[in-house]
């Protein structure tokens, strides 16, 4: 889904990226540094943060007019002095395993220098998020079988594979467990083998969203373009979670850099500074890391969005048939919650983007990864029981995960009581075949 599934604190860890804002400059020739006030000073605002946080250097005292070097870790760059000696200069803080920054600022014989504090949130390497942080597994208490139905029925919650109470209400709702969970996993995260085992205690398959950033961070977030995954930096981490997935053992399903083919994740190809080809390369290399740690139960699931005007076309996204094992699509009506959508049927929404998986994947099983409806608009109830046997009709689909949440509009399944109804008695008049 466009908009973030989450609210969380994190921590961008960023490379080197620099943008200098400098003041401007008056038409006189440059003074000696001698001219310089003997009150030279540089101040740092925020004067401690994190890799890829913002900075301002302001410097007061120096020659007029003047190139003056900024240097900051390993980069140097230049900045204009105004008429009264002064600059300032906004920094990226760049990625880096020291704690304090020195920031120097020279003209000449004049310097000024101050340091930054760099406070980190490195990626974890525990084996399971419960070795750092407190997981409360929540009882199992529903009674609603999960259908024999070749068309799975899936969902994802607000709290994730551990709120067995959220997933229980979906399954009293629908008088169904869903036999799929999603979960959603950003690149400061490990393996929850908890989340794991808990979902398999219901019965039920995990799904689990491979995201690689850090959530809050926004679009731009250089330290997880592409070229960064491929080149090794994060080898240590997808190891990690390699070994922890061959472990276990069990079957689990892997959806890595979703909806690729939009420009609101920085995976994607048309942002964050990755060229064409970056994402294929990206994704190949984090299978090739993930299987090499020995983790062969793993079913890659390759998701793009629903196509649409201005999307970057899949052909040039698809990683290939060695690296995918399922191919999938997100895909929303939106009706006219938003000012920009209009109400969808489920063929109208899913009709172009299912031909185009089947040319590029013949074969290969298709979900629907994420979808839900609004209620603006048109009737969600009739939207329910059209969705159902729109993909039972499709001999290649073999599930599909409602994203129960409230957010951009209300995607929940109770978000009417007539909602809740026509899902149900669809999800119980399809066939088992």
């Amino acid at each position: 889904m466009r908009a973030h599934r989450h609210i969380r604190s994190a921590v961008a860890v960023s490379v080197v990226l620099l943008t200098i804002l400098a003041g401007s400059t008056g038409m006189a020739a440059a003074p000696s540094a001698s001219a310089a006030s003997s009150a030279t000073t540089l101040s740092l605002s925020p004067n401690t943060g994190p890799a890829g946080s913002t900075l301002t250097a302001s410097g007061r005292g120096f020659p007029r007019n003047t190139a003056v070097t900024v240097t900051m870790g390993t980069t140097r760059l230049a900045v204009q002095t105004r008429a009264n000696g002064t600059f300032s200069a906004d920094l990226t803080v760049p990625n880096t395993t020291t704690s304090i920054l020195p920031v120097t600022a020279t003209v000449g014989t004049v310097t000024a220098s101050a340091s930054f504090t760099v406070s980190f949130a490195p990626v974890s390497t525990a084996v399971d998020p419960a070795a750092t942080t407190t997981l409360t597994q929540q009882a199992i208490t529903t009674s609603a079988p999960i259908s024999a139905s070749r068309l799975r029925f899936g969902v994802a919650t607000p709290g994730g594979a551990l709120a067995n109470s959220e997933l229980d209400a979906v399954a009293t709702l629908v008088n169904e467990s869903p036999s799929i969970v999603m979960s959603y996993k950003d690149f400061n995260q490990a393996l929850s083998i908890a989340e794991l085992d808990s979902v398999r205690a219901r019965g039920a398959t995990s799904l689990i969203t491979w995201e690689p950033w850090v959530w809050g961070g926004g679009l731009s977030q250089p330290a997880y373009s592409s070229t960064r995954i491929t080149d090794g930096t994060y080898d240590t981490y997808l190891t990690q979670w390699g070994q922890a997935l061959a472990a276990w053992g069990q079957p689990v399903m892997l959806r890595y850099g979703h909806e690729m083919n939009g420009n609101w994740y920085p995976w994607a190809d048309s942002v964050n500074g990755n060229a064409p080809g970056d994402y294929v390369a990206a994704w190949r290399h984090v299978h090739e890391v993930v299987a090499a740690a020995g983790a062969t139960n793993v079913s890659w699931v390759w998701s793009p969005n629903i196509p649409y005007t201005g999307s970057t076309p899949l052909a040039g996204l698809y990683p290939g048939a060695a690296y995918v094992d399922v191919v999938a699509l997100d895909g929303y009506n939106w009706g006219t919650s938003a000012a920009w959508s209009t109400w969808q049927a489920p063929a109208a929404l899913f009709d172009t983007g299912l031909a185009q998986l089947r040319a590029l994947a013949p074969g290969k099983q298709i979900i629907i990864a994420e979808t839900s409806s609004a209620e603006a608009g048109g009737s969600k109830s009739k939207w329910n029981t059209a969705l159902v046997a729109y993909l039972a009709k499709q001999p290649d689909v073999t599930g599909f995960v409602w994203f129960h949440f409230l957010k951009e509009t209300d995607w929940r399944i109770n978000s009417s009581t007539t909602s809740t109804s026509s899902l149900t008695k669809a999800l119980a008049a399809r066939s088992v075949n």
